[in-house]
């Protein structure tokens, strides 16, 4: 009998399937061979075989893991694994405009727009304006089979821009009967508290021929305020050593600041903070009948903030949990239209609704935010002391609580829809063609929203003839003025409060068009030593992005954003192909190269070329060798190219002032610089303590981004240990022209600092008044960045019998290597290390311990992240011994699930998740995209019951 290869029985019996799910358990005429075969079933491949043969590093995530624990959103659960970094999670998804709510995924912390999400892999409508991230919240977590991240190769595989890998969810077929469940959580220390439900029921029809299913979810979760845990209700600040001497501040035992408890601003409050005798000395304040007060800032402070003083609690305003709800509707079906073909339809309607509960309008030592001497709101006593001062106004400081939080609140429907043909033509090519139509709403409410002219207006009150407080504009009170006193908390009325704010809507329209095709035949040739299988096919796809901001958000606290609105086409085609190249040599069971190569042509940027190369070497029955080599090109989001100018702000030290001009290397060259900008030689303005006005766009010039991946591992399946496995992975990815923009005062320095003076590109980017001071800021994105990450994933797995039992072990982790920023590429001397810092962990470990008797069954998972630093080597060279509190330290956080399944299909689940109740790094409130990491909930315990028929 002829002898056949462990590859070549894995490609004559794995075809590629419609979804190109990149997985299969694969059948063998051996029995040996069908035993190793089914213990890794997964490959990054759309030629199915074997996965611990595919040439890409691939983790595989169950569906019931994903849901094995209290967090209701998958996204919180996928985010904890160690090549995902926490960068949109629920606890700090509100920190930006829009995004409250979302959960997008980061491979590698490289930037979620370079992590590609798939659903059966087929791309899935983004829930980010101008972007492509999708947000997991829209894939119905009870139709989850599993998760597949695979890296390295994957451009090439599935499209350009999975830069750092592909996370592709995998759908449950042809689901039969009828699941529900219902699962209620409770925090141990707060209020916090979730919730989920699910049905799903499925059935055949025809003899079997078709099969319709139909999912509904509903998921949420309540706010939880920093005030309102125990763990984040303290406030901290940064104040300077008090024992730091000149003799002793290079000394690692005396730092600059101490982060101190118990301590925060006492130049701002609700109530409002004012200096008279000496503007530098903030010590007065408001009573809330508008009667002066002192405030005591105690024998530790610094002209802002203070300890065990009268400081101000900003911990009030952050909100380390979002309320969130979301509906998940899902339908299904497919019929065997022929013996050999299948026709298929999924529909999703998915409603989500997060809220952000943020700070309200502010001013701190804004000059047009003052009380003038004539003020009929001022305390007789504060208007003497003005009076005898000579002054004419005060400037206020002022968190402006009682005229309300700025509250976002984000509707987001989305529905998608997909239909398409698969199965066997030709005798053995197996076709799949499919068109995928997704759609994205968002409605954004952003309540409390200042109208500055208005609150500017009632704030410059008078007394008219007949002794009314008015405002002292007759423009401003023939348009309804309403005077405000903001002098003490509780000050403004309900009217002036109802004059002064607006709420602002704004909406975004996202739409995606997929239509694709491919034949794939695993075994279309036969090579001496086995079969060479190849797959191929073509893709058209479109992507619009629209976003209105609302009629009323100019002029207003709100950052007025520009009107985003662009779309593309790219039509793309792909070749791949696996070829056994030798066989049954000493040290060389099988040996098996791979290859991919996509072509694609956008109408934003032209051709784009993606491949891959890669080797699969299979020592003996135990030992496995994997290779791959990888490069893409991805072309810029809508935002990226089509992004109108928004507001921003940005914090600089302007370059041209006199003090900073001082024993500079390059003074002579800066001063010129600065002097043909129009700047006096002793212009030294300290206008620029305060944020200054910026503009932030797309870039219609902006080219694609490149990038190199490299990985290299073994797989290890040892004879005499049955049911065990070990993978090692080396990866490395490069970024070149990285599309980003510039930091705003890299763009202040390199305009004065250029030696061919001020007609470059920077100064460009700068506009100064007549007095020389920066009146703003431009900034768009350019290719001018690079990125390089690298390091090592092991997956460890070994399942075993014992005590009348089975267990099941596995370890996952990363060693990260380095994850160098560069700001300018062609500066490489110059760059960020972000490896080892915060949300970046050297070490990174998940350790699930599974036993299973019966009907009963219990899951320990221990989530390990080494210490990790809290400031970057770019820090610490200008201060190498900035604070106490350098790093965070070790931390690991276990949760446990107890459950028992009875025979009449009913199930009870109940776990604890933080069982130990681990606390957050010290000073830490989890709501960073780095301490994100970290539990910020405490001990949450919950329950799960569910009945399947």
């Amino acid at each position: 009998m002829k002898h056949y290869s462990l590859i070549s029985n894995s490609i004559k019996c794995a075809l590629l399937t419609a979804a190109a799910t990149a997985s299969s358990t694969v059948l063998a005429q051996d029995e040996q061979v069908a035993k190793k075969i089914e213990r890794v079933e997964v490959t990054g491949s759309r030629i199915l075989r074997e996965g611990a043969i595919a040439p890409a590093p691939v983790t595989v995530i169950s569906g019931d893991q994903l849901v094995n624990s209290g967090a209701v959103n998958i996204g919180e659960a996928l985010n904890n694994l160690p090549a995902l970094g926490n960068t949109y999670s629920m606890a700090n998804s509100g920190r930006f405009i829009g995004t409250a709510g979302l959960n997008i995924l980061d491979l590698r912390n490289m930037g979620t727009d370079r992590t590609l999400v798939l659903v059966n892999g087929k791309r899935h409508v983004s829930s980010s304006a101008g972007s492509q991230s999708v947000d997991t919240n829209t894939i119905p977590s009870v139709w989850i089979e599993r998760v597949e991240i695979i890296t390295g190769g994957a451009s090439a595989v599935y499209g350009a821009d999975a830069v750092t890998g592909v996370v592709n969810f995998i759908l449950k077929d042809n689901i039969e009967g009828l699941d529900v469940s219902l699962t209620r959580g409770f925090a141990d220390l707060n209020s916090y508290n979730n919730k989920k439900a699910t049905f799903s029921y499925g059935s055949n029809f025809n003899d079997d021929r078709g099969n319709a299913a139909f999912a509904v979810e509903y998921s949420g979760q309540d706010s939880l305020n920093a005030l309102d845990h125990p763990w984040t209700s303290t406030s901290f600040s940064s104040l300077p050593n008090q024992a730091q001497t000149d003799e002793n501040k290079n000394s690692a035992d005396f730092p600059d600041d101490i982060l101190t408890p118990n301590a925060g601003y006492y130049a701002i409050n609700d109530s409002g903070v004012y200096a008279l005798e000496d503007p530098t000395k903030l010590i007065n304040s408001f009573n809330p009948d508008s009667s002066a007060r002192d405030l005591y800032i105690g024998n530790n402070a610094d002209p802002y903030s203070c300890a065990n003083c009268d400081f101000f609690n900003l911990g009030q305003f952050e909100e380390i949990q979002p309320e969130f709800e979301r509906y998940n509707v899902n339908f299904k079906v497919n019929y065997d239209v022929t013996d050999d073909l299948n026709v298929y339809f999924d529909a999703k309607y998915v409603n989500s609704q997060g809220e952000s509960i943020g700070q309200p309008a502010f001013f701190f030592f804004d000059s047009d935010n003052s009380i003038k001497l004539d003020n009929p709101y001022l305390d007789p006593s504060i208007k003497a002391r003005m009076q005898e001062e000579g002054v004419d106004s005060i400037m206020i400081n002022r968190m402006m609580s009682d005229l309300g939080r700025r509250v976002e609140n984000n509707t987001r429907e989305t529905t998608r829809f997909v239909t398409g043909l698969q199965g066997t033509v030709f005798e053995d090519w197996e076709l799949d063609t499919s068109i995928v139509y997704g759609k994205t709403e968002l409605d954004r409410e952003n309540g409390a929203n200042m109208i500055l002219a208005n609150y500017f207006n009632a704030l410059d009150a008078v007394e008219d003839a007949n002794g009314n407080i008015v405002c002292r504009s007759a423009e401003a009170q023939a348009d309804g003025c309403v005077p405000v006193n903001i002098m003490g908390f509780g000050a403004p009325s309900q009217q002036a409060i109802d004059y002064i704010n607006t709420v602002s809507i704004g909406d975004s329209t996202i739409e995606q068009t997929v239509v694709s095709a491919s034949l794939a035949n695993g075994a279309i040739y036969e090579l001496p030593a086995g079969y060479v299988g190849i797959a191929f096919g073509a893709e058209y796809r479109k992507e619009e992005s629209e976003t209105n901001e609302p009629d009323n958000a100019e002029g207003t606290f709100f950052n007025a954003l520009g009107e985003d609105k662009g779309s593309f086409n790219v039509r793309e085609v792909f070749f791949e192909a696996t070829m056994p190249i030798l066989t049954d040599l000493p040290l060389i069971q099988d040996l098996v190269f791979d290859t991919a190569v996509r072509h694609a042509d956008y109408s934003t940027i032209g051709e784009a070329t993606s491949w891959k190369l890669g080797l699969d070497w299979t020592v003996n029955d135990e030992l496995r060798v994997r290779v791959t080599q990888s490069a893409a090109l991805r072309a810029p989001n809508i935002s990226e190219v089509f992004g109108a100018a928004s507001q921003t702000f940005y914090s600089v030290d302007d370059p041209c002032r006199a003090e900073n001009l001082a024993n500079l290397s390059n003074a002579t060259t800066r001063s010129a610089n600065c002097s043909a900008l129009g700047v006096a030689s002793d212009f030294n303005s300290g206008y620029d303590s305060a944020s200054l006005d910026g503009l932030t766009s797309g870039n219609r010039d902006v080219k694609g981004e490149e990038s190199t991946s490299t990985t290299v591992g073994i797989v290890y399946q040892p004879e005499f240990l049955d049911n065990a496995l070990l993978t090692i992975d080396y990866w490395e990815i490069d970024l070149e022209n990285a599309i980003d923009t510039i930091d705003a005062q890299e763009i202040l320095d390199r305009c004065v600092d250029s030696t061919t003076g001020i007609n470059n590109q920077y100064c460009n980017l700068i506009t100064r008044n007549a007095s020389g001071e920066i009146s703003l800021i431009q900034n768009s994105v350019l290719n001018v960045a690079g990125q390089k990450a690298s390091g090592v994933d092991f997956e460890l797995g070994y399942d075993f019998d014992a005590l009348e039992g089975s267990f099941k072990t596995r370890l996952i982790g990363t060693y990260l290597i380095e994850r160098k920023d560069y700001p300018f590429q062609d500066d490489p001397s110059s760059y960020i290390e972000y490896a080892g810092t915060t949300g970046e962990a050297k070490w990174q470990t998940n350790l699930s311990l599974t036993y299973a008797k019966d009907n009963f069954y219990s899951t320990v998972e221990t989530r390990f992240i080494s210490e990790v630093d809290l400031y970057t080597n770019v820090d610490l060279a200008s201060n190498s011994n900035p604070s106490n509190q350098m790093f965070y330290g070790k931390y690991f956080i276990t949760d446990m699930t107890v459950g028992y399944s009875f025979d009449s299909g009913l199930g009870v689940k109940v776990g604890v998740d933080n069982l130990f109740n681990r606390k957050l790094p010290y000073g830490s409130r989890g709501t960073s995209a780095g301490s994100a990491s970290y539990d910020n909930i405490g001990r949450f315990g919950y329950i799960n019951l569910s009945y399947s028929l």
